[in-house]
C-alpha cells in the first residue's frame, strides 16, 4: 500500500479546524443515540445468555449456582472492560476531528503519529473496514431471527413460520432503504428507550426474587469458573463475547452525536439495563431450570409475551437499520478516500447529511442477509457464526489506539496512563479472538469470507488506480511546458468557460492537451480543477479553496474536502468565484476523460487482479454524476491506457 493512501497533508492544519457539530439539547441527542448507537448491543440479551448456557453442554436440565454466577460474572466484566473501559473511557477520546470509526482512526494514527511503516497500519485499517462489512451481513439476520423465535413460546405451531417471517421482515427492511429513515427514524430513540426500560424492569423483577446473583459482580466467580471448567472455557468465552458485539458502534457513530450524548446514554440507561437483564436471566434459570431454553422471553409473564415479541422485533429492526446505515457511511468514506470505485450514493434527507443510501451495497447486503437466514434457519445456529468478524475489528482498533497513545504519551502524561490501561484491553480482545476461532467451521467462515472479498476488492482498486494514474501521468504536462507550447503554436481562443478535472495540482491533464491538439481551440476561461480528499472528516469552509492565475486564459482551482463530504463541483466553483476566479461558471462546459483500460503488460499486478480492476472501472459510477455535473454540459474525450 502506498503511504499516500493515508498520508498527511502538506497544507497547514489551521485550515482544517472544522469539527462535527451536533445541534440540540444533550438529552435529545442521548435519546437519538439510543436508536442508532445502541441498537446492536441492546438486542444482545435476546440470545447472548442463552448461547452461554448452551455452550455448557448437557447440564441435565439444571444449571448449578456456581456456574450461573460464573457466567454472569464473565458477562458483567466483559461489558465493563470492553465497552465501558475500552470504548467509552479510551477509544472515544481518539476522535478524528469529531468523527470515529476504523478508517477515521487509521487516518488519525498515520497523520499524527507519522509511523515508520504507514502502509502496514493502512492495511490494518482496510482490514478493519472489510470486517465491518462481514459483521453487517450477519447482525440483521441473527437479531431478527432471535426476536421472531419468541413466537414459538406463544404457540409451538409458529415454529414453521419463524424463517418465512424473518425473510419478510428483512426484505421489507432492505427494500425500504431507498426511502430513507427520516420520518420513521424519529421513532427509533423513543422505541429503544422503551426497550431498555423493559429490559431493566424484567431483569429487576427476577433479581428481587433471587438477589443472591448480585454477588456475581465480583470477578472471583468469573476466574473460578474458567479455572474449574477449562474444557469448555473457550466455548463459553466465545458465547460471552456476544454480549459486547455492538460495542464498536459507540466509536463508529461518534460523528453523529458526539461523546457526551453517547456516554450519557450508556451510563444512565444502557449499561444498567443490560446488566439488570442478564442478571435477571441468571436468577430466572436458578428458580426455573426449564427457562434455560429461552431465558429472555421467559422473563415476561405469559400475558405479556406477545407484546414483548413485537417490541423485540421492532428493536431488532432498529438495530439492523443502525448496522446498515453504518455500512453505508463506511462505504461513503471508503469512496471518498479512493478505496472503492465510484458508486451511486443517494442523499435521503435534506436535513441530516448522514442519511444516505447506496443501492449496490444495499442489494448485496440484503441478498447475503436473507441467504444467511435461509441457510442457518435459527438464531442458535447463527450465533455460532456471529462474533468472529466483530472481534477482528476490535483487535485492529486496539492495535491502532495503542500506536496512537504510544505517540501521544511523549506529549501528554494522561495518554501514558491510558496506554497502560489500553494494552491489557488489547490482550483481552486477542483472547476473545482466539476463543472465537472455533466458530470458523460452524459458520464463522462466512463473515470472514465477506471481509476477505471486500479487502481484496479495495486493495485491487487501490493498486489498479495507482497504476492507471502513473500511466496517465506520462501524458500530462507541467503548466509551464503547456503555456510555452501555446506561445510557439498559437491556438484559437473561443468564448466561454471550460473546466478540466485533473488529479495532480500543477499539471495539465491529457483531456486539455487532446482538446487543443484535436480541435485547435482554447476557451477564454479555462479552469484546471483538482479535488483533494483529505484524511480528515471535514475541511473548514475558509481553508478548502485556492484559486491561482496560471497564465493567459488559464486558472487553477484546488479544492480540499473531508472524507465525509461530497464534491459538488458546480457549488464549489461558485465559492471559487467569490475568492478571485473573476468570472461566472454557471454556463461552464465540463471536459472529462474516459479512457479504455487495456490489459497488456504482465508487470504491475497479477492478471486476475487486473481483470477485477477493469470490471470495477467499467461498472463505476459516471464521474459526471459523482461530481454533480450538469449532464447537458459534459463533453468526454477518450483514449487508451495500458496496464
Amino acid at each position: 500500500m502506498d503511504t499516500s493512501d493515508f498520508g498527511s497533508s502538506e497544507i497547514s492544519q489551521e485550515r482544517y479546524a472544522a469539527q462535527a457539530h451536533h445541534a440540540g439539547p444533550l438529552h435529545l441527542l442521548a435519546l437519538g443515540a439510543l436508536g442508532i448507537v445502541y441498537g446492536d448491543i441492546g438486542t444482545s440479551p435476546l440470545y447472548a445468555f442463552r448461547t452461554c448456557v448452551q455452550a455448557l453442554g448437557d447440564t441435565g436440565g439444571n444449571v448449578p449456582l456456581p456456574v450461573v454466577l460464573g457466567l454472569l460474572s464473565l458477562i458483567f466484566w466483559a461489558i465493563t472492560l470492553v465497552v465501558t473501559v475500552k470504548y467509552v473511557g479510551i477509544v472515544m477520546n481518539a476522535d478524528n476531528r469529531g468523527e470515529g470509526g476504523v478508517l477515521a482512526l487509521t487516518a488519525l494514527v498515520v497523520n499524527e503519529g507519522r509511523p515508520k511503516h504507514p502502509w502496514l497500519l493502512g492495511a490494518l485499517g482496510l482490514a478493519g473496514c472489510a470486517f465491518f462489512y462481514g459483521d453487517g451481513t450477519i447482525t440483521p439476520a441473527v437479531s431478527v431471527l432471535s426476536a421472531i423465535e419468541g413466537l414459538e413460546l406463544v404457540d409451538p405451531n409458529f415454529a414453521k413460520a419463524v424463517v418465512p417471517l424473518s425473510v419478510v421482515v428483512l426484505f421489507a427492511l432492505f427494500a425500504g432503504q431507498r426511502h430513507g429513515t427520516g420520518r420513521i427514524g424519529r421513532l427509533f430513540g423513543p422505541i429503544m428507550l422503551v426497550w431498555f426500560t423493559v429490559l431493566g424492569v424484567l431483569g429487576f423483577a427476577q433479581i428481587v426474587r433471587h438477589p443472591g446473583v448480585l454477588i456475581a459482580i465480583s470477578p472471583w466467580y468469573a476466574i473460578q469458573f474458567l479455572v474449574s471448567h477449562p474444557a469448555i472455557g473457550g466455548a463459553v468465552a466465545s458465547a460471552v463475547f456476544l454480549a459486547v458485539t455492538g460495542g464498536e458502534a459507540l466509536y463508529a457513530d461518534l460523528g453523529h452525536f458526539g461523546k457526551k450524548p453517547i456516554r450519557l446514554a450508556w451510563f444512565v440507561l444502557v449499561w444498567p439495563a443490560l446488566i439488570l437483564n442478564y442478571f435477571g436471566q441468571g436468577a430466572l434459570i436458578l428458580s426455573n431450570p426449564a427457562a434455560a431454553a429461552d431465558p429472555f422471553y421467559y422473563l415476561a409473564p405469559p400475558a405479556l409475551l406477545m407484546p414483548l415479541v413485537v417490541l423485540a422485533t421492532a428493536a431488532t429492526i432498529i438495530a439492523s437499520q443502525a448496522v446498515i446505515s453504518g455500512v453505508f457511511s463506511m462505504t461513503q468514506q471508503a469512496l471518498q478516500l479512493g478505496f472503492l470505485p465510484r458508486m451511486k450514493v443517494l442523499q435521503t434527507s435534506d436535513e441530516a447529511i448522514g442519511q444516505i443510501y447506496v443501492p449496490a451495497v444495499n442489494t448485496l447486503l440484503g441478498i447475503a442477509t436473507v441467504g444467511l437466514v435461509l441457510w442457518f434457519k435459527s438464531s442458535d445456529a447463527l450465533a455460532g457464526a456471529y462474533g468472529i468478524a466483530v472481534v477482528c475489528t476490535m483487535v485492529i482498533t486496539s492495535v491502532l489506539i495503542d500506536v496512537l497513545l504510544a505517540h501521544r504519551r511523549k506529549l501528554d502524561r494522561t495518554a501514558g496512563i491510558m496506554l497502560a490501561v489500553a494494552l491489557p484491553m488489547g490482550l483481552l480482545d486477542i483472547a476473545f479472538m482466539m476463543t472465537n476461532v472455533e466458530k470458523i467451521p460452524q459458520g464463522g467462515w462466512f463473515p470472514l469470507l465477506c471481509g476477505l472479498a471486500v479487502f481484496i476488492t479495495m486493495r485491487s482498486w487501490m493498486i489498479g488506480r495507482k497504476v492507471v494514474e502513473d500511466q496517465s501521468g506520462r501524458h500530462e504536462q507541467p503548466v509551464k511546458t503547456f503555456l510555452d507550447k501555446l506561445e510557439q503554436s498559437p491556438v484559437t481562443v473561443v468564448p466561454g468557460t471550460a473546466v478540466f478535472m485533473t488529479s495532480r495540482t500543477g499539471a495539465v491533464p491529457s483531456t486539455l492537451t487532446r482538446n487543443v491538439h484535436c480541435n485547435g481551440v482554447l476557451h477564454e476561461h479555462t479552469v484546471l480543477l483538482t479535488v483533494v480528499t483529505e484524511r480528515i472528516p471535514r475541511v473548514a469552509r475558509g481553508g478548502r479553496l485556492k484559486v491561482t492565475r496560471l497564465g493567459p486564459h488559464l486558472w487553477g482551482v484546488e479544492v480540499h474536502i473531508g472524507f465525509v463530504e461530497r464534491a459538488d463541483v458546480p457549488r464549489l466553483l461558485r465559492e471559487a468565484e467569490r475568492l478571485g476566479l473573476g468570472f461566472r461558471t454557471e454556463n461552464a462546459t465540463y471536459f472529462l476523460g474516459r479512457d479504455d483500460i487495456i490489459l497488456s503488460s504482465p508487470r504491475g499486478m497479477a492478471r486476475w487482479r487486473k481483470r477485477l480492476f477493469v470490471f470495477m472501472d467499467r461498472n463505476a459510477e459516471f464521474a459526471g454524476t459523482h461530481y454533480s455535473l450538469p449532464p447537458e454540459r459534459i463533453i468526454e474525450l477518450g483514449g487508451q491506457v495500458e496496464i
